[in-house]
Parts: C-alpha cells; structure tokens; sequence
C-alpha cells in the first residue's frame, strides 16, 4: 500500500491521507477509524457500484443512499435526497458520509457533507479511474445547474481518501479510458504543477503503455500515486483556485461546453476533456505558442491511447462559445484558456481572438 499526505498550506487541520493499494476495502473501516471519531456514516452510492462493492462497507453502524448513476443526476433535486436520508437516520454533526462511488458521487455527497449542519465529517472512496487520479483529491465539490457545470459547490477536504485498485479490474473499457483522459492531462501540465519531483510522466505513459491498458498492478498504482502528488502540489498551494489550480482545468473549458450542449449523456467527464484536449492543442498550434514536435507528440499520445477527440456533433459556433464564457472559469467577462506553452508546460490566456477559438466547432 502506498500513502500520500496532502497539505493544505493554508489550513493545516485539512490535510489528509490517500490510500493507494489492493484490497483496502476488506479493512475500510479499520483505515476510516484513524482519521475520524464518527460512529454512524451514511454512505453515498449509486446502483451500478452498489451491488458490486456495497457489501464492504456494511456495518451495525451505516446506512445506505442508492443513486441512478450519471452525470445527468448531478444536480440540487438529486442531492436534496442525500440531505434527506441524512435527516431520516438522524445523521449527527459528529457522524460522517462516504462517497462510494465514481467522481459523480463523490462530488455530490462532498457538497451534501459540507453543508449538513454547516458540515460534518466526509470520507472518500472511489472506484474509478478518474476519481482515484483526480476528482478525489482536492476538495472540490459540487453539482450542476441548468446554466453550467458545477456551478454549486464548495471546496471541502475529505478526512480521507481510499483508492482501493482492486475496484478498478470491474470498469469497462469506456469508462477506463475515461480516467486515461485526466491522467494524461497530467503529463500535459506537468512542468507547471510546481511540484518538488521531476516524474517525466509524458515519457512513463510511452514506455509504460501495455502495462498500462493491462491495468498491471505495480504501474498502476505508480501512475494513480503520480497523479495523486502531482494534483497535491498544486492544491497545496493554491487550495481555492486563486491562480496556480485553474492549470488543472486543461482542456476543460472546451470540455464543459461540449458536456452541457449533449445534456451530459453524450460524453463521458473524460471523453468531453480528451475533446478538449485535442482542441486546445489545435488551438495553441494555431497561434503558435507550440512546436511542430510538441504538438505532433502530443496528439500521438491521444491516438495512442485511444482516447476520443472527434466532436460528432455540429453545435451553433456562437452558441458555444457562449456557453464557454458562463463558464466558472471566467474571470473580468473574459475566457481563461489553460494554453500548452511549451513541453509539458501551460500557461493561462484570456485574450484569443474568438476565431482561433471556434476553429474546430463544427
């Protein structure tokens, strides 16, 4: 088992551990009880991981809330229920909730624990790819709005995370690949995350890649335990997205768009920002703030890894830019771009003229 300490600079009392390793869900409670006095838990889940990993967290001390699963159910109506059960089983301010689940539940069951009598204790186990390398770690948490993606929300630190890998030998392929979207983000910001270590994670995921899609145990736990650092860094340092976090919006501006134009049913989180991706760097060549090199390695990465980066769809050009600029990341009425500066480094823009932009919108 691998351990990683998260620190928030700013608040100390929110650090928290991430559990990297197999089989942690056979000892859960044993992990959960070092970092919380909580005696009852009301675990969050949703009905495609219920019947495969419920049965773990069963205890004389939690109750369940069972979700439909997808990010269509994302929303206040949904997360009212959470609320709803927590009041129903007389859930306390000393008691905990645990996301069980993918970056969907974990965000909504986050928020519903930062704003249950003005927060209570809040637990972290997910079960995909995704929210292992990413949606896990931080705090963000949030449901959406008609008008854009994860518009309500708070950032608030689990008291713990646990990435049992074992979870993840049951996701199909799609939503494997799902994860790969965000874990390749990484590679592409890298430089930027300020972080103490020098992983070369753009080099690992070529030298590593059969390994990888074979889901080989050792490599994934050194990828998730990458990711996790990475992310770490940054959040350390810029917990509430002052600055240096909005880099890990990489190809998430183009990605909201196109997830809320489809009504988050098309997509999958991690094919819309594999989309993204590909059209940010579209962008960057375009105005020339990438090499040749850089971009044609780049889009191999994508190719190689099979991730998606073809809109199938024909959206009104103006119509989605619009809905870009109601994006949370707009600052001053203007739209931040996480722009690929130069190998594995991005820098933040808001002055592109809307053609480049739309460029590749069909």
């Amino acid at each position: 088992m691998d351990k990683i300490e998260i620190k928030i600079k700013a608040q100390k009392e929110s650090s928290y551990p991430i559990l990297i390793g197999s089989g942690l869900l056979n000892k859960v409670y044993d992990y959960i009880s070092d970092y919380t006095d909580a005696k009852k838990f009301l675990v969050v889940t949703n009905d495609t991981v219920y019947p495969l990993y419920g049965e773990k967290l069963k205890s004389e001390n939690s109750e369940f809330i069972i979700l439909p699963d997808g990010e269509i159910y994302k929303n206040m109506d949904v997360m009212s229920r959470i609320i709803d059960k927590a009041l129903e089983i007389k859930l306390e301010r000393k008691d905990a909730i645990i996301a069980l689940g993918g970056g969907v539940i974990g965000d909504m069951a986050g928020f519903a624990a930062s704003i249950y009598q003005r927060g209570i204790d809040f637990i972290q186990i997910p079960t995909t790819l995704l929210a292992q390398v990413d949606s896990s770690v931080g705090g963000k948490v949030a449901v959406n709005h008609f008008l854009g993606k994860n518009m309500i929300g708070s950032f608030y630190q689990p008291k713990i995370v646990i990435s049992d890998t074992n979870t993840l030998y049951t996701l199909s392929q799609r939503q494997y690949k799902t994860g790969l979207s965000e874990v390749l983000k990484y590679a592409f910001i890298e430089k930027s995350c300020m972080s103490m270590n020098n992983y070369n994670l753009f080099d690992f995921l070529i030298n590593n890649k059969k390994e990888i899609m074979d889901k080989e145990p050792q490599i994934l736990n050194k990828l998730i335990k990458i990711c996790c650092e990475l992310k770490g860094s940054v959040v350390n340092k810029d917990e509430k997205e002052k600055g240096l976090r909005a880099i890990l919006n990489f190809g998430h501006t183009y990605a909201h768009a196109i997830e809320k134009l489809t009504g988050y049913e098309k997509y999958t989180h991690g094919e819309a920002v594999s989309i993204g991706m590909k059209l940010i760097f579209d962008l960057a060549h375009s105005v020339e703030s990438i090499s040749d090199k850089y971009y044609n390695d780049a889009i191999k990465l994508l190719y190689d890894y099979d991730l998606k980066m073809d809109i199938e769809e024909h959206f009104d050009r103006d119509e989605f830019y619009n809905v870009m600029a109601s994006d949370k990341k707009v600052s001053d009425s203007k739209i931040n771009f996480v722009l690929p500066e130069e190998n594995y480094k991005v820098v933040i823009k808001n002055n592109i003229d809307k053609n480049f932009v739309l460029q590749g919108i069909k």
